[in-house]
C-alpha cells in the first residue's frame, strides 16, 4: 500500500462565486462589487457601470475631501480583497471579480469630474475598450503582474490601473484638440 503522506496534493477545483460565497467574507463582498460580479455575462461592464452609479450617487451625498479620500483606499482596500477572494475561489484572476473595475474607474471619474454626461459615457467605454482588449501597455500589465500569492490582487487591479491611465489619457488629448 503506497504511503498517503508522499501522495501528490489534489488541488481542489475552482469555485463559483455565489450570493453565499460573496456574503461569507467582508473581502468577497468588495472583490465581487457589492453583488454587481455574479452577472453571468460581462460581470466587468457591469462593475464599471455599478461603479459610475456608485461614484455619482456619493458626489451627491459625499464632501469632496471624502469622496477623494474613498477613492484613495479603494485601491489598497481592493488589493487585499481581490488577493483573499481570488486565493478563496482558486483562480487567478477570476471574472467575477470586478473591484479593479470599480476602483480604477473611481479613479477615472475622480479626475473627470465635473463632466457632463457624455463625457462620463465616453469614459465609461474608452475604458471597458482599454479592460477588455488590452492594447500595448494594458496588456503587458495584464501579463506581467499577474500571479498568486500576497501580489494576486494586485495583479489583477494593475491592468486596469493602466487601464485607467490610458482612458484619462485619450480623454486628455480629446479635450485639448476639440
Amino acid at each position: 500500500m503506497p504511503d498517503a503522506t508522499l501522495a501528490e496534493p489534489t488541488l481542489a477545483p475552482p469555485r463559483r462565486p455565489s450570493v453565499r460565497f460573496m456574503l461569507s467574507h467582508p473581502a468577497h463582498l468588495i472583490a465581487l462589487g457589492f453583488g454587481s460580479g455574479l452577472v453571468p455575462l460581462a460581470p466587468g461592464t457591469s462593475g464599471t457601470l455599478w461603479a459610475w452609479l456608485a461614484y455619482v450617487a456619493m458626489q451627491h451625498w459625499l464632501s469632496p475631501w471624502l469622496l477623494g479620500t474613498i477613492v484613495a483606499l479603494s485601491v489598497p482596500v481592493g488589493w487585499w480583497a481581490c488577493t483573499v477572494t481570488a486565493r478563496n475561489m482558486r483562480i487567478a484572476d477570476p471574472g467575477a471579480i470586478v473591484w479593479d473595475e470599480v476602483a480604477c474607474f473611481w479613479i477615472v471619474l475622480w479626475l473627470l469630474m465635473p463632466a457632463g454626461l457624455a463625457a462620463q459615457a465616453a469614459a465609461f467605454v474608452l475604458f471597458r475598450v482599454f479592460d477588455m482588449a488590452k492594447p500595448g501597455p494594458v496588456g503587458w500589465a495584464d501579463r506581467y503582474f499577474k500571479g498568486g500569492g500576497w501580489a494576486g490582487g494586485f495583479g489583477i487591479m494593475m491592468d486596469d490601473l493602466v487601464a485607467a491611465f490610458c482612458t484619462l489619457l485619450v480623454l486628455a488629448f480629446w479635450r485639448h484638440w476639440a
